[in-house]
């Protein structure tokens, strides 16, 4: 029996291949995150295959949509679209872009109505650990050299998404995975949802993912090698525009600075008696 088979099976019987089904579904470990917003819940799923060896899977599940999210997502994507549909889409474009992300194993939606449409997907996980929880350690294990591959690993995987014409909108580095492979790595992007082709402003949004970006790597890493990484993204777009981004960069990631600052004192200021 394949690997395809036997999954397809195991989802099959897991109730997976339509919304009611997934909606239903009780099994697997549900993940908490504030800002999943209508997305009812993200869970992760483990399968055990015909030789015992474990897949682990997530099912992500959108709940209906107030009529201002409608609005915005017919404006990105096109009328009627839901956002599991949406968050297919961008993996697939993503896959075809050359930018290492999930595999999409089942997704549907709903019929349209008055509530929008409740929609699911079924990705696989993707190898290693996020930037964000990793970094330091793969750094400081490999000393500058592996700062040096890292960087270039991570200019060629924004440089592969922004030259096919896409932003990803959320590029913080715990959304972007590591995976050590004997003398290399393999990076990941993960949490498509809100990838898009900007029609307009198309510095503005590239800026944002770059300022995303530098804003939540180690801030040794980012002192040593930014300048490689701009230097590399810069080559492999062919844009030659390396002091005007270096600045709009550093301008946007000290906003976002301020931003969740305010936002944490804020937090804070309401947590007191």
């Amino acid at each position: 029996m394949t690997q395809v088979t036997w999954l397809d099976a195991a989802l099959s019987a897991a109730g997976l291949d339509t919304v009611e089904g997934a909606f239903a579904y009780g099994g697997g470990s549900d993940l908490t995150k504030p800002s999943l917003g209508s997305r009812r819940r993200r869970t992760e799923i483990t399968l055990t295959n015909p030789r015992g060896a474990p897949h682990v899977l997530y099912l992500k599940r959108y709940g209906p949509e107030k009529l201002l999210a409608r609005l915005r997502r017919a404006w990105t994507y096109g009328w009627g679209t839901g956002p599991a549909v949406v968050e297919h889409d961008n993996i697939q474009r993503a896959r075809a872009a050359g930018v290492p992300t999930m595999q999409v194993l089942r997704f549907g939606q709903d019929a349209p109505s008055l509530a929008g449409r409740r929609g699911y997907l079924v990705v696989t996980a993707v190898p290693g650990e996020a930037l964000e929880r990793c970094a330091e350690g793969y750094l400081s294990r490999g000393g500058p050299a592996a700062g040096a591959v890292l960087a270039v690993t991570l200019a060629e995987l924004v440089a592969a998404l922004h030259t096919a014409g896409y932003v990803h909108r959320d590029l913080y580095a715990s959304h972007v995975f590591l995976e050590e492979r004997s003398n290399e790595i393999q990076l990941c992007l993960i949490d498509l949802a809100r990838m898009f082709a900007p029609r307009w402003r198309v510095f503005r949004w590239r800026v944002k993912d770059l300022a995303q970006l530098k804003y939540s790597m180690p801030p040794p890493w980012v002192q040593e090698h930014w300048d490689a990484f701009l230097r590399r993204y810069l080559e492999r777009t062919r844009w030659r525009q390396g002091d005007r981004y270096n600045r709009a960069v550093d301008r946007k990631a000290c906003a976002i600075a301020r931003r969740i600052a305010r936002a944490q004192v804020g937090a804070s200021s309401e947590g007191r008696p």
